[in-house]
Order: structure tokens, then sequence, then C-alpha cells
């Protein structure tokens, strides 16, 4: 991927409206329906914590309601804001703008976390698998989805001389300023040396050609997908794969009391008190603001 800086860009999608022109007028219906059959086959039936890294503006976070609370973590206000719209302000959701490579949270907070769309705008995509897995305890499921350089498409078009970059290298293809596309292999090297143990892969999105959308209904090519999505035991031939993960042991696991920490110093940050408008941090004094229920911890 080339050098990568020590802090790594982070892309943002502060006033974008993706929700609306990608999802729900983009014509991504069979994308979101084949994205909910694998979400079900990997996500466990309950849990108590969940963190939802890149969760934009809520579009996956009803699909967890098995875990009795969960956390939206995006770089994005506004983003979050539109979350907190379309979800509300209940206890079962908290709202967190903050950076993936310096995730506000103490060690072993969580019982599971998902990555769903976001590790393809990584530059550095080993060190944002590390914090995730920093914060998870042992044993915890970590469901994973990354753009796979090495698909159908981009074979064929490899083959026949109309692209340049080779889909079977091991190195990540950046398509357009901090996009980019892995090979699975690396994504496997990766999640192993950020300490996960690998359980599962699923192929996604198999149909993904727009005259097979325009002609046949999304439903039934999401249903064709769900069979397919199987074969990611053996091959990942798909534009999308979906990996299920546990976070190795032996690891953290909330040994310091507390939720928060201080993306600066990495100090535990005190309990949030009622009506608050700020947190500090008691080691090295930095303030995070609480904007109309959502923690910002971006300018740590």
């Amino acid at each position: 991927m080339g050098k990568i800086p020590e802090h790594p860009r982070v892309i943002d999608y502060e006033n974008s409206d993706y929700q609306t022109s990608f999802w729900e007028e983009g014509g991504r219906e069979y994308e979101d329906r084949c994205e909910q059959i694998a979400l079900k086959r990997l996500l466990p039936d309950q849990g108590n914590l969940l963190l939802e890294i890149g969760a934009g503006a809520g579009r996956n976070t009803p699909r967890y309601r098995g875990y009795q609370r969960i956390v939206l973590l995006d770089y994005s206000l506004t983003q979050l804001q539109q979350a907190q719209s379309y979800l509300g302000r209940g206890e079962s959701y908290i709202y967190v703008a903050g950076d993936v490579y310096q995730l506000p949270f103490i060690d072993g907070l969580f019982d599971g976390s998902t990555m769903i769309r976001t590790l393809h705008h990584m530059q550095d995509p080993l060190a944002a698998l590390q914090q995730a897995r920093r914060v998870l305890k042992p044993g915890s499921p970590f469901i994973l989805e990354y753009a796979n350089k090495q698909n159908l498409k981009a074979i064929l078009r490899y083959w026949l001389g109309q692209q340049d970059w080779n889909p079977f290298s091991l190195e990540a293809v950046e398509f357009t300023d901090l996009n980019y596309d892995f090979h699975p292999r690396r994504i496997r090297q990766w999640l192993t040396e950020a300490g996960f143990k690998l359980q599962k892969q699923l192929t996604v999105s198999h149909f993904r050609i727009d005259f097979l959308k325009k002609t046949l209904p999304a439903r039934l090519l999401a249903a064709l997908d769900g069979i397919f999505q199987l074969t990611g035991r053996w091959w990942q031939l798909s534009p999308s794969v979906f990996t299920r993960s546990t976070a190795g042991g032996p690891g953290p696991s909330a040994a310091v009391k507390g939720f928060f920490q201080c993306p600066a110093c990495g100090t535990a940050l005190p309990d949030v008190q009622d009506q608050a408008e700020w947190l500090e941090c008691p080691s090295c004094g930095k303030t995070y603001p609480i904007l109309d229920g959502i923690y910002d911890f971006r300018r740590g």
C-alpha cells in the first residue's frame, strides 16, 4: 500500500447525503438484502455491548437487535445525527464521533463488534484491526466486511488487458482516493496479526451486475446470492467478502473501570455526569464535547 504516514488519513462523510444518494436512491436494494442475509448468518443470537465501527447513518444498526446496547462510532458528526434521528435517543444506543485509529474506549470493553463497508477506507488496515481487537473481550465475535480485489470481474478485465493492476497480487489497490480493494489472503494475514482467529468467510454480492439488477427482482437475486455465499469457505471471488473472527486470548478484558478513554493519552475518563457538556481527561487535561447526545472524540 506504499508508505503509511504516522497518523493515517481518515475519510470524512461530514455533510454527505450518502445514506440517501447511495442506498435509498442509488439502486442498492440488492446489495442491502445480501448484507442482511450475511449478517444474520454471522451474528450471535444475543450479547451485551456491541461496537459498530463505521456506523454511518445507522443502516445496519437495527440488524444487531440481539445486543442490549450498541455503540455507533463514525468520524462524521452529521452521519451520527442522521442515525440519531433514525434510531432515537433511547438507552440502547450510544453515539460516538471518533477516529478508528484511536478508539476512545477502554481495553476489553465490548463483547462484539462489526466493521461493514468501512475497512476499504483504511490507509492502515492493520492498525484499525488492532484497535478493534484492543477494545474486545477475549472470545468476542468480530464481523468484518471488505472490498475484494480478487473478484471475477477484475480477473476477467485483467486477462483481457482492460485493467493494469493485478487482482492476484497481495498489495491493496487504491481505485480512488482513500478507497481500497484488498486481497483475501492479505486480510487473513492482518486478522491474525491483529490477534483474531478467523472462523468463517462468506462471499457476498455475486450478482452485482446492472443488467441483472434491472431485470430480476432484488429479493430473488439476494436469495440466490444467499446460496452462493456459502462458497466463501473454499474461494473468494465476489466483490464483497464478510468474515467472522473471534478475539484471541489472552487479552484485555476491561481490567480498568470505566467506559471511555482519552484517545490522546489512553487514560480512562471519569463516568459521564448528568447534563455534562464535555468529558475532561484527568491526566492530560484534554476535553471532549458532548454535542446534543453525541460524544465527540475527534480532536484527541
